[in-house]
């Protein structure tokens, strides 16, 4: 669960953006910058972080209604292994995924990752969760987003390789697991991939 203050911040951000994308009046306009410039020196406080950082990772402020980003991850558990891929970023690892890209579905998004970061090409076959990340254990994240997860199968003569987005692409025994990248896989993630991939009639969760 993220602190309070920080959903505060990204609450104001939010409120800030779609004022300022709807708001034709110039002293509103005004009110809505103020409450941006607020909103973004709380959450460069709490991040510790230099201001323009925080206005860098919203790219779409004030362009149109605030809403939350959309985060697939596929699990592709086989036998008592799970695929996971190490980040460049962090030198940690995650179920493979990413942000999803406009113009695709969900289950076409979490595809199109595992191959950009595995090398596999699979199918999506299950949605078997939507969290909400501010809820969740994950690393504070000053975005707001809803992670999706997926369980996919490998297509035959599929095999796992390195890509140029991730360093390397491993299956893990469920109780040997590698440090994980907090901000994108927590370990309740891999339970759950496991625990669905076992029981076919179990219900999606979701915040």
């Amino acid at each position: 669960m993220e602190p309070q203050w920080l959903s505060y911040g990204k609450r104001l951000q939010a409120i800030a953006s779609t004022g300022l994308h709807f708001a034709k009046d110039p002293f509103d306009r005004e009110r809505y910058e103020e409450i941006a410039a607020i909103a973004n020196e709380m959450l460069a406080k709490l991040g510790n972080v230099p201001i323009e950082r925080i206005e860098g990772l919203v790219s779409d402020f004030a362009l149109g209604y605030a809403t939350p980003r959309i985060d697939v991850r596929g699990a592709i558990v086989e036998g008592e292994a799970i695929l996971l891929v190490r980040e460049k970023s962090d030198g940690l690892w995650a179920l493979p995924g990413g942000f999803a890209d406009v113009g695709l579905s969900a289950a076409q998004n979490v595809e199109k990752e595992i191959f950009e970061e595995a090398g596999l090409n699979v199918s999506a076959n299950r949605l078997y969760g939507v969290r909400h990340k501010a809820s969740a254990s994950y690393s504070p994240d000053v975005r707001d987003f809803y992670k999706m997860f997926f369980l996919c199968t490998r297509l035959p003569c599929s095999l796992v390789k390195t890509t140029l987005e991730t360093s390397e692409a491993e299956f893990f025994p469920k109780d040997q697991l590698p440090p994980l990248s907090r901000g994108r896989t927590i370990e309740s993630d891999v339970e759950a991939a496991f625990a669905f991939a076992t029981d076919t009639n179990r219900p999606a969760f979701f915040d």
